[in-house]
């Protein structure tokens, strides 16, 4: 008979963990993997003297790595085609020609705005990311704009798309949770969406982006850029193949084999670089360029696969926290009892959005996020009357857009990595991710607004 945890003893253990948690990370600044890592050795010897079986514990942190081998291969294939990416020459064109046409004052709107569409169509923030968040980190590096500002603005566009595009798999998962048409949510999500992205644009257009800009040092940036690279419109094949892919459909994976081989093909023909030996180097190691320019070079030396190991090892950590969390019972006995005394449809409301941030926090995974609220309030949503809809807004607001926002969280440590800015550094700059889940909470509590969340009756 499988053990089950009682109330008290998973607020012992969430105690346990956001304690420590937040002493380490930041109290005392450090890193996230070490923390996690004693926070799961501390979880698994609590729950050892709560009577559960050495095997039962094992079962579920493996249970739990086995949700984080999709997102490693991903994080993986995508360090290799940044890698290959500069290599060919892709992303020092889009530097050299975006130089001409971003205006610094309006980068961050423009940023916004590119992504959405990229977005949109591809399905995918993490595909949006890698390849026009990455060529707008140059770009704004080159014309003087804040790195943490530029990355908020990618990550805010990129994140729309993971939200509202019918060809993301959160965007799927989170009605099929709720139990109601890909499109109801979709429209749905409109009434929280739109009012946070106006909010979202003024935002960046007011905030300050560079007070000078250097012409000249533009313009050696341009040189560098041309003397050390072939710059051909051919180098923009492999993101236009990976973009084409996303809009069918094909599978994550798939989609960036293709971009990898079509960017190693432009290599070899437009860059002739044919040298194999010297491929596999960069795949593994980075790119590493000859350029002089420090800027320049500090902007197209990197990717590889050992530059996402750092993710990789906290994404294994996490979710192993993750498994013993979600399979030995702790968030479900946590938030059972917590669910019952509620009388208000919006409190109902709050507590779904506040569970979805709190798995967030604690197993660092959007789907356990979407998924274990769910899950547990879909029942009581239907008891008390309120559209399954709200659920399905509620589970997307504080599931998907809170994760980049929990530095050891899968979408947080990929942006991460993946654009050069530490989560606590965008975090401030990435409005729109904080602005969704207060819609959607004004929308439950304010009371001109509570019939579309909450019914006829509140």
């Amino acid at each position: 008979m499988e053990r089950q945890l009682s109330f008290s003893k998973s607020i012992i253990l969430i105690v346990f963990i956001l304690a420590l948690l937040f002493v380490s990370i930041f109290l005392l600044k450090a890193e996230p993997h070490l923390p996690l890592l004693a926070t799961t050795v501390g979880t698994a010897a609590l729950l050892r003297l709560f009577g559960f079986s050495w095997k039962k514990l094992e079962s579920a942190i493996i249970q739990g790595i086995q949700t984080a081998i999709m997102p490693i291969l991903i994080l993986s294939l995508i360090g290799i085609l940044i890698a290959v990416w500069m290599m060919s020459g892709t992303v020092p064109t889009i530097l050299y020609y975006g130089m001409d046409y971003i205006e610094p004052h309006y980068f961050a709107v423009s940023a916004l705005y590119v992504t959405i569409v990229v977005s949109m169509f591809t399905g995918s923030s993490f595909t949006t990311v890698s390849t026009v968040g990455v060529a707008f980190m140059g770009i704004a590096a080159t014309t003087g704009v804040s790195p943490t500002l530029a990355a908020g603005a990618v990550i805010c566009g990129a994140c729309f798309g993971d939200k509202m595009s019918p060809l993301s798999d959160t965007t799927n998962f989170a009605p099929a949770v709720a139990g109601i048409s890909l499109f109801t949510h979709i429209g749905n999500m409109v009434y929280t969406t739109v009012p946070a992205l106006i909010v979202t644009t003024v935002f960046f257009l007011l905030a300050p982006t560079t007070d000078s800009l250097d012409l000249s040092s533009i313009e050696q940036m341009k040189v560098a850029l041309n003397d050390g690279f072939q710059l051909h419109w051919l180098t923009l094949i492999s993101p236009l193949a990976v973009i084409a892919c996303s809009i069918k459909r094909l599978p994550i994976l798939p989609t960036l084999i293709v971009g990898i081989v079509t960017g190693l093909m432009v290599t070899a023909f437009v860059q002739q670089q044919t040298a194999i030996d010297v491929w596999f180097s960069v795949m593994q190691s980075g790119y590493k360029s000859t350029i002089t320019n420090e800027i320049v070079a500090s902007i197209v030396n990197r990717g590889g696969l050992q530059s996402m190991m750092w993710s990789v090892s906290l994404i294994l950590i996490a979710l192993s926290l993750g498994g013993l969390l979600q399979h030995c019972g702790i968030i479900e006995a946590f938030f059972h009892k917590i669910i019952q005394p509620l009388k208000r449809k919006s409190s109902i409301v709050l507590m779904t959005g506040a569970s979805s941030i709190a798995v967030n926090g604690m197993t660092g995974e959007q789907y356990l996020s979407i998924l274990l609220p769910g899950q547990m309030f879909k029942e009581e949503y239907a008891r008390r009357g309120i559209p399954a809809k709200t659920l399905s807004r509620t589970l997307e607001d504080c599931g998907t857009l809170v994760n980049p926002l929990i530095p050891w969280g899968v979408s947080g440590a990929f942006f991460a990595a993946t654009l050069g800015v530490p989560v606590v550094e965008y975090a401030p700059y990435a409005v729109f991710l904080w602005l969704s889940p207060l819609f959607t909470f004004a929308y439950a509590f304010i009371p001109r607004l509570q019939r579309n969340s909450l019914g006829r009756e509140t």
